[in-house]
Parts: structure tokens; sequence; C-alpha cells
């Protein structure tokens, strides 16, 4: 072979070695999705137990037969599709549950969204009734938009929106109506 064919391969290697370098890039996420149906999970788990603490006191438990972790779509969640048992400890270390068929617990908002027969127990045996319910992890609020049924010691109300702090002190119920017992 001549120098100037020689010269022309060695160019033309030289120009597609450069161009197969430079078109490659290094996306991490995309190598992580290899293998990975963007609608499945990244993980399923049984038997769960999850622990939020704050500064090494216990704030809150989750307990679920059954997650699904979706962390691998652009906004994170984990599902429980057995439905949950989440307990809220108050200052005191009072036990409060919220009981839920089926629950999504969105991680970058920190928002858990409860659906399905939502029973809500405090430590003072009070109960409310609904079909949704929302607890704020970061503002420690319990609240939903959906029709309610409240129990407590004499009193049986039905109402629609409710909205709580983390220990029931504070609650407020719109359109409410119902039994109340009153003590002179």
């Amino acid at each position: 072979m001549n120098r100037s064919k020689l010269h022309i391969v060695l160019n033309t290697v030289i120009a597609l070695v450069m161009t197969v370098f430079f078109s490659c890039k290094n996306n991490f996420k995309d190598v992580q999705q290899v293998g990975v149906l963007q609608n499945e999970p990244i993980v399923v788990a049984d038997t769960i137990n999850l622990k939020y603490t704050d500064s090494f006191k216990l704030r809150a438990n989750l307990l679920s037969p059954k997650m699904l972790d979706y962390s691998n779509r652009n906004f994170a969640f984990s599902e429980f599709p057995e439905g949950i048992e989440l307990i809220i400890y108050d200052e005191a270390g009072n036990e409060s549950k919220i009981f839920s068929d089926y629950a999504i617990v969105y991680s970058e908002t920190d928002l858990i969204d409860l659906r399905g027969n939502v029973i809500l127990t405090t430590h003072k045996q009070d109960s409310l009734f609904t079909s949704q319910m929302y607890f704020d992890e970061k503002k420690e609020w319990i609240f939903t938009n959906e029709a309610v049924r409240l129990r407590s010691q004499g009193t049986d109300v039905n109402g629609t929106g409710f909205d709580s702090d983390r220990n029931f002190e504070e609650y407020e119920m719109l359109a409410a109506a119902g039994d109340i017992e009153v003590n002179n």
C-alpha cells in the first residue's frame, strides 16, 4: 500500500474512533434502567416495618404486608397494595393508629395517601372513618376532603373534610351534623 492510501485509511479510522468516542455519554441513570421495565417496581418487599424517627425519638411506624418501590420513577413513590397500619406517637408516647386498604408514600413530598376503609383510632378511644386521608410527615398533619364520621365519647358526628395535628388535640371538621353530648 502506498503512503497516500495508508494516510487516507489511517485518517478514516481516526475519524471513526473519535466520532464513536465523543458520541458516547456517561448517563448513569440510563445504565441503571437497563433491564428494568419503566412501569415495574424496582423492589418488591414483604412484611414491612418502617420506623420514622426525629432526634432518636420514634414519631411514626408504618406496617404493611407488601411494598412496591418505584424509586426508579421521576417522582419516586412506594405503593402498599395490601394496606397499611400507621402508628403515630405523640410527645407523651401515646399511640394513635390509622388503618387503610391501600396506601402510597411519596418520597419527595413526605406525603402518605391512605385509601379505602380508612380508620383512625386515637389513644383517647376516638374513631374517625373515611374513604381517603393524607398524612403529611413534614407538617405532622392529617387531613381529608372526603366524607367523615367521628365517634367519640358521647359524640357521633358526620361531616365533610377533616384537619388535625398529630396529637388530635386541634382538629376541625367541616359541615358537621350528628349527635353531640353536652355536659352542663
